[in-house]
């Protein structure tokens, strides 16, 4: 961002790419967006809420009380009629945008002092392929709140390494949190998603990850 934070991160896990979009701030950088080439996506509100979740199968457009506005399914894994996508357009913040076309087409734009990038994160799922996926791994909310406050415990301590290395600077103030607690914390707003638990309780976990 024009403010030097970072805005977004594309890195690559096995065979995996991997797009984080965080908010322009320099303290929490809250995950805005998480866009995965295997098909999973998943875009948050200011507020943490769920805005849209995409996934091999199709995919869910939420208004902000959590009410589901649209949803569409794939063509090429819809073998009969299936609910048709009408192009989206969002604005995470006023230089991020999110343009989803087609499961192929998905694009993240980042607009910036007369400056762009785009990139494509959509991805192409055969049906075959996608019957072939094991399904997502289902846990419990104990486990999910111990992973969240191992994650966020993780980084506090990361934080006192920076202070102590920048005892007399803000700098450390500034530092990114390392790959893979990100890594992390995306991997359990998955696991969040899948689960079967409360809003309250997913919502709980998110703030935890994020603060």
């Amino acid at each position: 961002y024009p403010s030097g934070n970072l805005a977004i991160i594309v890195t690559q896990e096995r065979d995996q790419l991997i797009c984080i979009v965080q908010e322009d701030e320099l303290r929490t950088a809250k995950i805005r967006a998480l866009f995965q080439s295997d098909g999973r996506s998943t875009c948050y509100y200011p507020n943490g809420d769920e805005w849209i979740n995409m996934s091999i199968q199709g995919g869910q457009y939420l208004d902000q009380a959590g009410n589901r506005v649209r949803r569409w399914m794939w063509p090429n894994l819809s073998p009969g009629p299936h609910v048709p996508l009408s192009p989206i357009f969002i604005s995470l913040n006023r230089h991020v945008g999110v343009r989803i076309l087609a499961q192929d087409k998905i694009f993240i734009s980042f607009l910036a002092m007369g400056r762009q990038a785009k990139f494509n994160m959509g991805t192409k799922v055969q049906a075959s392929t996608a019957s072939q996926l094991p399904p997502p791994t289902r846990l419990g909310e104990d486990e999910l709140l111990l992973l969240a406050f191992r994650v966020r415990i993780l980084q506090l301590f990361d934080r006192m390494r920076g202070c102590l290395n920048f005892p007399s600077s803000e700098q450390w103030n500034k530092m990114q949190p390392p790959m893979y607690l990100m890594t992390q914390a995306v991997k359990i707003l998955e696991l969040c998603m899948a689960a079967d638990i409360s809003d309250e309780l997913r919502s709980s976990i998110k703030a935890i990850v994020n603060a």
